[in-house]
């Protein structure tokens, strides 16, 4: 029995230096290769939905209705028209955010102004 390995073998023999070692060698492996994580605005819109919804519903946030209607669209989208999708779900969050803002300024007007005082 020899202990040198069949020649063409990938890994580098027992004991040989660092400059005997053979070039990688790519495209071997099992199966085919992951497809590639695409998330892409699909998981943001569905964020942004539950998100928008939640304001909408716990806050008064009255731009949480539209924000939650462009995310459920840009879930649609997310696929066939990913561009288009991408702008919806910005659109969303923006929604989102100037409304969570006008909602704390109301509330700081309000208590400023002692109309939330009994």
């Amino acid at each position: 029995m020899s202990q040198e390995d069949p020649p063409g073998h990938p890994y580098q023999p027992y004991g040989a230096s660092y400059g005997e070692q053979p070039p990688p060698q790519h495209g071997y492996g099992y199966g085919y290769p992951p497809p590639p994580q695409n998330d892409g605005p699909s998981a943001n819109a569905i964020v942004s939905l539950v998100l928008n919804l939640l304001a909408l519903v716990s806050c008064c946030n009255l731009l949480g209705l539209p924000g939650a209607i462009l995310a459920g669209l840009a879930l649609g989208k997310a696929r066939a028209e990913p561009r288009s999708a991408r702008t919806m779900v910005i659109w969303s969050w923006i929604m989102f955010g100037l409304g969570f803002v006008l909602s704390i300024g109301v509330l700081l007007f309000l208590g400023l102004t002692g109309r939330l005082d009994d």
